[in-house]
């Protein structure tokens, strides 16, 4: 009887609990809001593989460099002073575009790449061997339907590899300053520092700041804490905002898209990083405790 009892009670409840289940398919939305299906963000990936023997034997030409790049990295390793390995006051070098393969670090993208737009831009190395980033801001909007805001152009370094195609993460953790010699044009550029991580929900997390050119024909020296950038996902500035960290920065990039259509040039020396003892703010954006499910900075 006992028996007889909980089988139909099963029953009940399984037959309930499929009825729900097939509400909320009916009624929910689908919660894809956090997932990303690659690390493009959405955007259409047009390439082609070549053939699997031509990877193969593009793999085998790429062999003698990585080993060599392995090996650096063991003696880099072993010789290594974590001591020594930056002054207070000093710029260490980063970036810069005095040797032949300079131009090879970064990736050069705009609205238009994506048919999103009009704009028009490119890295080059001057003659005087300094790089200029250059080109043509569109903000005309594209006749789809689709696109509401246009104008963007933005120049992006490599993702940070050790051999045998490793990801990295560039070594910023000592620092607090970027430090960038530049000549601009009287327009002002972001500065992007991306911290990607391994999940998906944080791919796009990058910090900001913007840096204002004075033009002319002077160069200026811009020093800015790291303490000074914001946090944003996907262009969106968040209500909870935190510190860089330093130690799992992936890319370093410079945007312009301030609206104003017409042509830009960005004329850079170097790109470096110093530590300055006498900065000690950590983050320069206040949060207010506030009630539960309520952020406000």
């Amino acid at each position: 009887m006992m028996n007889l009892i909980l089988t139909k009670t099963l029953k009940c409840c399984k037959l309930k609990l499929n009825n729900i289940q097939k509400l909320e398919l009916n009624i929910s939305a689908p919660l894809n809001a956090f997932w990303e299906r690659d690390e493009k963000g959405g955007y259409a990936d047009n390439r082609k593989l070549p053939p699997r023997t031509q990877m193969i034997r593009d793999g085998f030409k790429e062999l003698k460099h990585e080993i060599a790049l392995w090996s650096q990295e063991m003696k880099e390793k072993f010789e290594c002073d974590p001591i020594l390995d930056y002054r207070a006051g000093e710029t260490d070098i980063v970036w810069n575009f005095e040797s032949p393969n300079a131009l090879q670090q970064w990736v050069i993208t705009s609205d238009s790449d994506h048919n999103e737009g009009h704009s028009k831009c490119d890295l080059v190395v001057n003659k005087y061997g300094k790089g200029l980033f250059t080109g043509f801001l569109n903000t005309d909007v594209p006749d789809d339907g689709r696109i509401k805001r246009a104008g963007y152009c933005n120049m992006r370094t490599l993702r940070a590899r050790k051999s045998f195609k490793r990801d990295s993460y560039l070594e910023w953790a000592p620092y607090n300053l970027l430090v960038m010699k530049v000549r601009g044009d009287g327009r002002s550029y972001m500065l992007n520092i991306t911290t990607k991580g391994r999940f998906d929900l944080t791919w796009n997390d990058t910090y900001h700041y913007v840096l204002y050119t004075r033009g002319g024909p002077y160069w200026q020296v811009s020093k800015i804490p790291f303490s000074k950038f914001f946090f944003t996902s996907k262009g969106r500035i968040q209500d909870r905002q935190y510190a860089i960290p330093l130690n799992r920065v992936t890319h370093f990039g410079i945007s312009v898209g301030d609206k104003i259509k017409g042509g830009f040039s960005l004329e850079i020396d170097y790109i470096g990083l110093e530590y300055n003892p006498n900065h000690t703010e950590e983050f320069a954006y206040e949060m207010y405790q506030t009630e539960k499910f309520i952020v406000a900075t």
